[in-house]
Order: structure tokens, then sequence, then C-alpha cells
């Protein structure tokens, strides 16, 4: 029995769930294309299907555990607490969006392929589920790499955000709602909960402020997946405590915000394989130019723009990175963060109507998955995270 429950919690602990989700989309969607998207699109009720309860709540609480991460990072003493080493990703983030969109325009010229324009910026985008797991894997352990690439893969996908409401808009962003709703949830969490009841269950500062977070998400035009961000800083906390992603939590320690940690943990490796499973369903025979573009986009355009963003930020504006990590490290954080998935499939979906085009910009953020490899063997060769012992 022992045995039994080492090998679950291994495969847990290293996100194999997530990936046997997207190994059984990508077989349905071409082995048996009709059952998967009838069963992935088929209405539960008006509006309300298997792809939205995954992505735009369940996948709520993966979003919630990196935003805990992000926040203790920031606290005094964290990797990312002082303001020049804060506003390093940052800076990053803007390379990862530069980078890739600025080749992806130059294909786009020339090959004399206007039609393609609109997919801009599908590469733009970094999947925090799979590029975290990469992370992990290489750096292991303590590595300030790891809430370098979540702050970076964050914010990547809200500018992902902000890109598809400015270029690919949809409908009417109702900002006075966003306002009032998430100020509504986070001011009732620390002056009613926090200061006045002095509540320590985390579920009360979920079940009130999270729902009314998510409504104002939703009808902000801003995705709902993110609701739970702005709701963790308001958990109490002890700021002392290591985070989930690197791996070094103190069980012992009983905050409402490591309740929800400890709790939520296991429950988010199996929503991350139905998210595997509700977007990872592509055809195989769909390959085009849109392909390499977005596959050259991740591939190339974001690294080589992290890197050298970062780099005009450290030795032009005088910003630091964190302690423990370099320029090796970087490279290959930049190879990690080439895994676009998720959000650059949403985006193509976005951008082009159904047919050939959106298939094969699709296959190119399922591509995007190499980028692992190589992040792996960029580690590799430049004795990166657990690679650095190597003789």
């Amino acid at each position: 029995m022992d045995t039994l429950k080492d090998g679950i919690r291994f495969l847990l602990d290293n996100s194999v769930f997530m990936i046997f989700g997207t190994v059984v989309a990508l077989f349905f969607a071409n082995i048996e294309p009709h059952f998967y998207h009838e069963f992935i699109d088929r209405e539960i009720a008006p509006h309300i299907n298997f792809h939205f309860i995954v992505n735009d709540v369940l996948m709520c609480f993966f979003f919630a555990l990196a935003a805990k991460e992000i926040w203790e990072a920031l606290l005094p003493g964290g990797a990312l607490s002082s303001p020049k080493k804060a506003a390093t990703p940052l800076m990053a983030t803007a390379g990862g969006i530069i980078g890739p969109a600025l080749l992806y325009i130059g294909g786009v010229l020339t090959f004399d392929a206007p039609e393609l324009t609109r997919g801009w910026a599908i590469p733009c985008a970094t999947d925090i589920a799979f590029s975290y797991l990469v992370a992990r894997l290489v750096f292991g352990r303590g590595h300030p790499a790891i809430p370098f690439l979540l702050l970076l893969a964050i914010a990547d996908d809200a500018a992902g955000l902000i890109i598809l409401a400015v270029a690919y808009p949809t409908g009417e962003m109702h900002l006075v709602t966003f306002l009032l709703c998430v100020g509504g949830a986070i001011l009732f969490n620390i002056y009613i909960l926090k200061k006045w009841l002095k509540v320590t269950n985390f579920w009360w500062y979920l079940l009130i402020a999270g729902p009314l977070s998510w409504y104002g998400f939703f009808m902000g035009g801003i995705h709902p997946a993110l609701a739970l961000v702005p709701i963790i800083p308001t958990l109490p906390h002890a700021h002392s405590d290591m985070g989930f992603f690197v791996g070094m939590e103190d069980e012992t320690k009983k905050d409402p915000l490591n309740q929800f940690e400890h709790w939520w943990k296991t429950p988010v490796e199996l929503i991350l394989m139905l998210f595997g499973f509700a977007n990872a369903g592509v055809a195989f025979s769909a390959m085009g130019l849109a392909t390499g573009l977005v596959t050259l986009g991740l591939l190339v355009g974001k690294p080589v723009g992290i890197v050298l963003l970062t780099f005009i930020a450290v030795k032009l504006f005088r910003l630091e990175m964190p302690t423990g990590m370099n320029y090796r490290d970087l490279t290959v954080l930049g190879f990690m963060a080439g895994i676009g998935f998720t959000v650059a499939l949403f985006i193509a979906t976005v951008a082009f109507p159904p047919g050939d085009i959106l298939d094969s910009a699709k296959m190119g953020a399922l591509f995007s998955f190499f980028a692992s490899a190589v992040a792996f063997g960029a580690a590799w060769i430049l004795r990166v995270g657990k690679f650095s012992a190597r003789n």
C-alpha cells in the first residue's frame, strides 16, 4: 500500500497526470475527432460546457497557487523582494512579447502572407503549467529562477489578455463592474474577515470574495481564471513560508494561506489533467506556414527577447536579477517560456476563423512543447540547475 501511495505521489508531484490528459486529448482528436469535440463542446447548461468549467472555473485554483508563490517571493527576504529585482522579470516579460511578435511579423512579410498577420500575438504567450513543470525538473527546489519564471509567465498571460482585449475585441468591457467587484472582494477579506472577525480558516476568504471576484473578472472582459490572484494576498500568512512551488513549505504552519496551499495542491494536479484534455486536442495533419511562424516565434523569438531585454534592464537601467541567478539560467528559462500551449491556442482561436489557417496556427502552439526538450538540452550544455554538477 505504501508503494502505491508513493507511486501516486510521484505522479502528482511531477505533473504526470497533466501530461496524460494532453496525450489522451491528442489521441481522440486524431482518432475520434467527432467524439472528442462533441464531448468538449456539449453544453451542460446555456453557454456552459466542459471546456468552460475547466478553463474558466477550475483553473482559478492553479493560478491562485502560482500567485501564492509570487506573493511570498515579493515579501521581505524573498527572491524578488528588491524593487530592482522585481522589475527585472517584467522587463523580461516585455522581451518575451516583443521578440516573438517581431519574428512572426517578419516571417509574414518575408513570405508575403498578409492573411496571417492577425496571428502576431499567438507566439507571445507562455504556458504557466508546462513551463513550471520543466523549470521544476531542471532547476530543482529553491532556485530563484522558478519564482522569476512564474512572475514572467503570469505577467505574460496578463499582457496576452490585454492584447486580446485591444487587438481582438469580442465584446464590450465593463471596467466599472470589474473594479467594484474585485475591489469589494479585496476590502471584504481585509477589513471584515481579517481585521474585524480575525477569521483563521481559508475557506471563508474564498467562499464570498472568490465568486465576487470571478464575476468581476468575467463581466469586466478579463479571463476569470485569474480571479483568485488578487484574493491571495488578502489571506493571513506566515512571512517565513517558502511556498508550494519551490517544494519547501512547512507542513506544520496553519495560517489561512498555508491551509489553502496544503488543501489544494493535490486537487490542482488533477485539474491540470482535465486542463490538458480540454485544450490539447489538435489534428496532427494541420500543418502550414502559420505552424512554422508560431513555432519559430516561441522557440527562437521568445528566449532571444527575454535574454536581450533583461540584459538591457541590468546594464542600462541598473536593475538586478535575483540572487543566485545568472545569464546561463536566464537563457534556459527563456526556452522554458517558449512553451505557449494554453494562451497561444486561445489567441489562435480568436485571431482566425475556423479553417486551415486556424488549424495550422494551433499546430504551432502545440509544437511549442519542443521548447521543453530544447530547455533540457541547453541546461545540459550550459550546466544549469541539476546539470551543474555533471562531470
